[in-house]
C-alpha cells in the first residue's frame, strides 16, 4: 500500500477514493506545504443532483476536511454544449433560463456538505458561463484549439464509444473536452487552482486541462479520479428500480433517501460508509464485520449518517422513526408518502399507480397476482378489489420496501 505524507492523500486513499492520480509524489509534497484549491465541475442538466454525483461532492468535502479549498464549478456554459461521456445520444439542450433555474436549485445541496465563505479553505461556487460565454470563436481557436489534435480527440472513450455504436456525435459536443480543459486553465489563473477531481470517465478531460495549463501558462497542474462506484451486484451506484436517487428533498423525500441506504447490500456496507459518511474508519471496520441480523443495525447507522449529511440530523431521525413504526411495529409512520383520494373509494389498481408504486395498471396487476400488494399489512390478491376509505386512512404496501398512506380528501 502506498504511504502518503499529506493528510489529503492519506484521507482519500484510506477511504477508497483514489483510482488514478498524476505525479503522486509531487502532489503529496505540495499538499503538505500549502493549501491546494481543487475543483469538480457539475453540469446543470436537472434541478437536483443525485446519488451518482455524491462521490464527487464527498471528494470536495474530503478536500476541505484535509485543510484545502474546494471550488464547485457549475457548468452554466458547458451545459449548453453537453458532455458526451457515457451517452449514446445527444442531450436535450436547455435555454439560459432553465440552466439558471437548475443552478439555483442545486446550490443549496452543496451548502449541506461544504462550508462556504471567504476564508482560505472555505468553498466557493463559480459558474463557467462567466468566462465561456465571453469567448470569441476565432481567438479561442487560435489560442486554445491549436493545442488539440483531432487524432487524439478521437481516441477518448467519450468520442470513441459513440462512434463505435454508430450514434451521432455533434460538432457541438465534440468541443466539450476543449471547453472543460479551458475551465482548468481559467480556474488556475483566477483562483490558483492546482487540482481537478472527478470520476474515472473524466481522466482524459482532466489530462487535457493539465496539458493545456502547462503549454499555455507553464503551470504544473494535477488530477485525481475515483473508481467507478458500483454495487456488489454490478449495477451502477445512484440508480434504483424506481430511477435516480435525488439529493433534493422536493425530488425524493428524506424517508425514501434513508430507505435507499438502509437497503444496501451486506457486501457494500463498509465501502459505502467510507465513501459517503464521516464515520470513523475504526468504527466502520467494526460495523462491516457484523454478521447475520446484526448487519441490519450497521445499515441503519449508514442510513442515519448519509441522510444526516444530505438532509440534516432531524430529517434522519424522523426517517428512522418512521421506518421503525412501519417495519418493526407494524404501524404507519408519519413520513410515508400520502395519496389523497377525492372520493370515499378507489380501486387497488388505481391506488398502486396513483401513489407511484407501479408505473401502469398492468404492472399493478402483476404485483397483485404475485402476492406483493397489501392493505394494512393484509395481502390483496383480487385485482378488482375496491378500497373503501375511512377517516383514519389505509396503509398500502408494494413488496417489502414500499409503503404509503391513502386518505380521504
Amino acid at each position: 500500500m502506498t504511504e502518503y505524507q499529506s493528510d489529503l492523500l492519506r484521507l482519500m486513499n484510506d477511504r477508497g477514493y483514489i483510482h488514478q492520480l498524476t505525479d503522486a509524489a509531487a502532489l503529496d509534497s505540495l499538499a503538505t506545504k500549502s493549501i491546494i484549491p481543487g475543483y469538480i465541475g457539475f453540469d446543470a442538466t436537472a434541478d437536483s443532483l443525485h446519488v451518482g454525483n455524491l462521490v464527487s461532492i464527498m471528494l470536495l468535502r474530503r478536500l476541505q476536511q484535509a485543510g484545502h479549498k474546494p471550488i464547485v464549478v457549475m457548468g452554466g456554459g458547458t451545459t449548453k454544449v453537453g458532455d458526451p461521456s457515457g451517452k449514446d445520444e445527444v442531450r436535450k439542450l436547455l435555454d439560459d433560463e432553465g440552466i439558471e433555474s437548475n443552478i439555483a436549485s442545486i446550490r443549496a445541496c452543496f451548502e449541506r456538505f461544504l462550508t462556504f465563505g471567504d476564508g482560505p479553505t472555505d468553498a466557493v461556487l463559480v459558474n463557467n458561463a462567466d468566462w465561456l460565454d465571453k469567448l470569441e470563436y476565432i481567438p479561442f481557436l487560435r489560442e486554445v484549439g491549436r493545442h488539440f489534435t483531432i487524432n487524439r480527440m478521437l481516441t477518448f472513450d467519450s468520442v470513441k464509444l459513440r462512434l463505435e455504436r454508430e450514434q451521432p456525435l455533434t460538432f457541438l459536443e465534440f468541443n466539450y473536452m476543449i471547453l472543460q480543459a479551458y475551465d482548468f486553465l481559467e480556474l488556475s489563473r483566477q483562483y490558483g487552482c492546482k487540482l481537478q477531481l472527478g470520476g474515472s470517465d473524466q481522466w482524459g478531460n482532466i489530462v487535457n486541462g493539465m496539458e493545456l495549463g502547462r503549454r499555455i501558462d507553464g503551470t504544473e497542474l494535477f488530477g485525481i479520479t475515483t473508481p467507478l462506484i458500483t454495487k456488489s451486484d454490478g449495477s451502477k451506484m445512484g440508480k434504483s428500480v424506481d430511477g435516480a436517487i435525488w439529493l433534493n428533498a422536493d425530488r425524493l423525500s428524506p424517508y425514501d433517501y434513508w430507505q435507499f441506504w438502509r437497503n444496501t447490500d451486506d457486501r457494500d456496507v463498509g465501502k459505502f460508509m467510507r465513501l459517503f459518511t464521516d464515520l470513523d474508519i475504526d468504527e466502520i471496520n467494526r460495523l462491516e464485520s457484523m454478521q447475520g441480523s446484526d448487519i441490519n443495525e450497521a445499515k441503519k447507522i449508514l442510513a442515519d449518517a448519509a441522510t444526516s449529511l444530505a438532509h440534516g440530523e432531524k430529517a434522519a431521525e424522523e426517517a428512522a422513526k418512521t421506518a421503525q413504526q412501519t417495519f418493526e411495529q407494524g404501524g404507519a409512520g408519519g413520513e410515508l408518502p400520502v395519496h389523497v383520494v377525492e372520493s370515499n373509494e378507489i380501486s387497488m389498481l388505481d391506488a398502486l399507480v396513483a401513489i407511484g408504486f407501479c408505473a401502469s395498471k398492468g404492472e399493478a396487476k402483476r404485483l397483485i397476482a404475485g402476492g406483493g400488494a397489501r392493505l394494512d399489512d393484509e395481502p390483496v390478491r383480487d385485482a378488482g378489489h375496491l378500497i373503501v376509505l375511512t377517516n383514519k386512512g389505509v396503509k398500502i404496501s408494494a413488496g417489502k420496501k414500499k409503503h404509503g398512506l391513502l386518505r380521504k380528501a
